[in-house]
């Protein structure tokens, strides 16, 4: 098993910042993708951003030119820096993660989920 730990989130005000961080452990063999999920209350989880192990990222484009995010493969770690905050950014944000679990022998796909950080924008 592989398990994801979100820290990072809180209250801050409309155009302040905050640094959400995302932690795996567990059986890790290998991360493909991160990627980071936010859900408002009433709506849908929706995509924020993604990076492969690589590091191409791809964002929404409500987010564009405000966020990014970023991956230390060593430490099995992702990031979301949110710059210039607003009211439309409050939600619910989970970590997801997709790879292979196990040893050296035998892998296994897997894909987990955080159990999420909540951030509020004030305006």
């Amino acid at each position: 098993q592989v398990q994801l730990v979100e820290s990072g989130g809180g209250l801050v005000q409309a155009g302040g910042s905050l640094r959400l961080s995302c932690a795996a452990s567990g059986s890790i063999f290998s991360i493909a993708a991160m990627g980071w999920y936010r859900q408002a209350p009433g709506k849908q989880r929706e995509l924020v951003a993604g990076i492969t192990r690589g590091g191409s990222t791809n964002y929404a484009d409500s987010v564009k030119g405000r966020f990014t995010i970023s991956r230390d493969n060593a430490k099995n770690t992702m990031y979301l820096q949110m710059n210039s905050l607003k009211p439309e950014d409050t939600a619910v944000y989970y970590c997801n993660a997709a790879g292979r679990s196990g040893g050296t022998s035998y892998t296994t796909p897997f894909t987990s989920w955080g159990q999420g950080t909540q951030v509020t924008v004030s305006s």
